[in-house]
């Protein structure tokens, strides 16, 4: 599974990355994560507003810091 994290730095990413971090230990599920900072490869996945979640290459949420609950469901649906 890979998973990104997209955004500058900003609290909210730090935040996402953290309850992916989270999610990931939780569900037991090995995947490569990525934090994606460069503004141009962002803007590659077609997102408005940081920060971002990519699983398997497909946008979950973007301009918001979803909890772990709805991050754990998008990582099982992706499994």
């Amino acid at each position: 599974m890979k998973v990104k994290i997209l955004g500058p730095g900003c609290k909210n990413c730090q935040a996402l990355e953290k309850e992916v971090i989270n999610a990931l230990a939780e569900l037991d599920v090995p995947a490569e994560v990525e934090k994606v900072e460069d503004m141009n490869k962002i803007m590659e996945h077609d997102i408005l507003m940081t920060p971002g979640l990519v699983i398997n290459d497909k946008v979950k949420v973007s301009g918001r810091a979803p909890k772990r609950e709805e991050i754990k469901k998008w990582i099982q649906e992706e499994q």
